[in-house]
């Protein structure tokens, strides 16, 4: 398909296809003429993962382009390209909490991913952020929820499991690899959407009449 047709089939702009094209976010079409360009499915394909990467996870083009190339490095493991996208899209953000809620939060998560036996990097940023959010909840006076956290664990281990065997169907490594940065992006915003209304439904059940 011509560029034309590409914007028609990603409701992307021409000229954004163009920007993408300068920056190196896309790959340039198969030459069919001295001044035209042809495209196909994997240039549809990549448009969809750049706008899920730019609209909606709002990570800056410099950073997309790390994450792209990444996912095209056919010489590290599939594991490497997503954990590198991973990081990207993991916000780095240090919450306020007492040095003895921070000290007892990093003794609680470090248990729990050694107790669940958890392959994790001692670096991973969602490592950091879950040490935080767990000293800030117990700063907060919230030890109730803190004391669920290997039940939350359980929860999460079920649903990524679930979306890790749902993308693996996919034919093609660019797929597959593809297919986990999307669910990551959206998945986090599915996953708060249910959880709201799964805690609507239980406040009105418990509380409606009180």
């Amino acid at each position: 398909m011509r560029i034309g047709e590409l914007s028609k089939a990603t409701d992307v702009p021409v000229p954004t296809i163009k920007y993408y094209l300068r920056e190196g976010l896309l790959p340039a079409g198969e030459l069919s003429s001295p001044n035209q360009a042809s495209y196909g499915d994997a240039h549809v394909r990549r448009l969809r993962l750049i706008r899920a990467l730019i609209e909606l996870a709002q990570v800056p083009v410099a950073t997309v382009k790390e994450i792209l190339e990444s996912l095209d490095a056919d010489t590290e493991p599939l594991h490497e390209q997503i954990g590198r996208a991973h990081r990207a899209l993991t916000p780095t953000r240090r919450l306020s909490a007492t040095d003895e809620a921070r000290a007892a939060a990093t003794t609680q998560v470090s248990d729990l991913i050694a107790a669940r036996g958890w392959s994790v990097e001692a670096d991973a940023p969602a490592l950091a952020t879950l040490v935080d959010t767990v000293a800030a909840l117990r700063t907060l006076g919230q030890e109730g929820l803190v004391a669920h956290l290997d039940d939350y664990a359980d929860a999460v281990e079920r649903f990524a499991r679930i979306e890790i065997e749902g993308v693996t169907k996919n034919p093609t490594r660019d797929q597959l690899a593809e297919s986990v940065v999307i669910g990551t992006i959206l998945g986090e915003t599915l996953i708060a959407s249910l959880r709201l209304l799964a805690q609507e439904s239980i406040s009105a059940d418990l509380w409606k009449n009180r």
